[in-house]
């Protein structure tokens, strides 16, 4: 731990441990008492440049309550569930001038550990990167970089994820699909903002992948539920419309055009592309994957066995894979299957997340991996790296696991789509319409294989907005996976991305 980082003090405002909780008796009757936010504060410092930032520190759980409404009757406001948060504010700064940032990663049942640890907070994990991996038990070091320079930070982990749990009788379930989602993350934001004298404030959000899908509905949601405007939305590794990346439930090909141009990066990365960069082979896939590649699918067998070896061969050579394969696959490739056949002569597996990094197969005869060898690759140094932080440096003991991936979430509901695709884009139509200050940045990962950017920039592509709106998209690109910052160098650079986006939308001198 640095100096300018060790907690220099801290304050309980209140701890709740679910295994002393006392207990009310009313006659024959035994209620637990009424759960309270379980909130610890700390003190830090933290040198950017020349500047030192002083900081609060907030950490632990936060009560939400429902108003509950009977055959015309108010039943009262009722916790419901217990979510846990991580917040950031700068010392003797400006509320009004101030940005908020609220982050939070997708899953669905993923904890916000990863854009906490990895990239926007004030500490960051060491994990190393492909080739150079970090042994046990890692480092934790201070993050110069983070966008807590331009701007405070709330760091939220949806129902079942991190310490997030449902009241003591609770039903979890409830919380464990799309549109309860939404709420009750929106409800903690509202709650933040209020209590912490906000509503003045630049406000952002910031999610990654399936949180890029929470974060446009949260938008949304956020200016029509309550009237609260944002500044900007940050959607790393975007995915908005869950067709475009589909290959099974709907049957169609429109994921298998969409992935071609992340398949010839990723061949590209491992050498099955010569001397050729990175651009030329995209700009190839891409503008095959945008015009001949849906024809060939749409044709199915009116192909003529020319048309059929054309596109073959095409296809095998960007995606690296053989003529056979590509052919037995009848054009389609799918990306479980990709990332299993393309480095099979080596019996390597590539990662899903991040198609950098390769672990060795369990099986040379396997239709799809066994295992994500970039998400083992990251997963111990952010669980150790966060253990160790919120106790030791944030001064948060529970006993509860802190979910950093969890099953628990499943199945997860779209009933608000039944007999539709899994779309937010109008969503996002929505927001941009009613809020024409509203600033959208998409950063997207070439070699990320879970959201891939070709896919992200059609939906993109294909919203419905004047050309006004539009302009106020912008585009980032790095030369890494799903979560780019594991990247040494597009870490460094999507920082300053980030927080060049947060200064340019805030709208005032931040």
């Amino acid at each position: 731990m640095s100096e300018e980082s060790a907690p220099s003090g801290e304050n309980v405002s209140a701890t709740t441990d679910p295994a002393d909780v006392e207990v009310k008796v009313t006659g024959a009757e035994a209620k637990p008492v009424e759960p309270v936010d379980d909130l610890v504060t700390t003190h830090h410092t933290l040198k950017v440049g020349r500047r030192r930032l002083r900081y609060t520190a907030t950490t632990g759980r936060v009560v939400l309550r429902e108003e509950e409404h009977k055959d015309g009757t108010f039943g009262g406001h009722k916790a419901r569930a217990e979510l846990s948060m991580t917040s950031y504010v700068l010392d003797d700064a400006d509320a009004r001038t101030r940005p908020v940032t609220f982050a939070f990663n997708g899953g669905p049942g993923s904890s916000s550990v990863w854009l906490h640890l990895g990239l926007l907070g004030p500490r960051r994990v060491v994990s190393g990167d492909v080739g150079a991996l970090q042994p046990p038990p890692y480092d934790l070091v201070d993050n110069p970089e983070s966008l807590l320079a331009v701007s405070d930070l709330v760091f939220i982990d949806p129902m079942s994820t991190g310490y997030s749990r449902a009241v003591e009788g609770g039903k979890p379930a409830d919380y464990h699909g799309y549109q309860k989602d939404i709420e009750s993350v929106a409800e903690l934001i509202r709650l933040w903002t209020s209590r912490n004298g906000r509503w003045m404030s630049p406000k952002f959000v910031a999610g990654e992948s399936y949180g890029t899908l929470r974060g446009a509905a949260l938008a949304e949601h956020l200016q029509s539920r309550y009237g609260m405007y944002l500044n900007g939305l940050i959607l790393i590794s975007s995915v908005l419309d869950l067709s475009s990346v589909d290959f099974e439930n709907q049957r169609n090909d429109r994921a298998h055009a969409l992935y071609l141009p992340t398949y010839a990066a990723v061949a590209h990365f491992h050498g099955k592309h010569g001397r050729r960069s990175l651009r030329s082979v995209l700009d190839e896939a891409e503008a095959y994957a945008a015009r001949d590649y849906p024809w060939v699918l749409s044709r199915g067998n009116r192909l003529t066995k020319g048309e059929r070896a054309e596109a073959v061969s095409t296809l095998a050579r960007l995606s690296g894979l053989t003529e056979d394969y590509v052919d037995r696959a009848d054009l389609r490739i799918e990306h479980w299957r990709y990332f299993t056949e393309l480095l099979r002569d080596e019996r390597l597996s590539v990662g899903r997340l991040d198609a950098r990094f390769t672990g060795p197969a369990a099986a040379a005869i396997a239709e799809n991996m066994d295992a994500d060898p970039s998400h083992d690759a990251i997963a111990g140094p952010y669980a150790a790296a966060w253990n160790h932080y919120v106790r030791d440096e944030l001064g948060y003991g529970s006993d509860l696991h802190y979910e950093q991936i969890s099953r628990l979430v499943h199945p997860w509901s779209f009933k608000d789509f039944e007999g539709r695709p899994i779309d937010v884009s109008p969503k996002l139509e929505r927001a941009m319409r009613q809020n024409p200050h509203l600033k959208v940045h998409i950063a997207y990962g070439y070699y990320d294989g879970a959201t891939p950017h070709f896919a992200a920039e059609d939906v993109v592509a294909h919203l419905q907005l004047p050309a006004d709106r539009l302009a106020n998209v912008e585009h980032a690109y790095y030369e890494a996976g799903h979560m780019m910052y594991v990247h040494e160098p597009s870490r460094l650079q999507q920082s300053r991305d980030l927080a060049e986006f947060v200064v340019r939308s805030a709208g005032r001198d931040t």
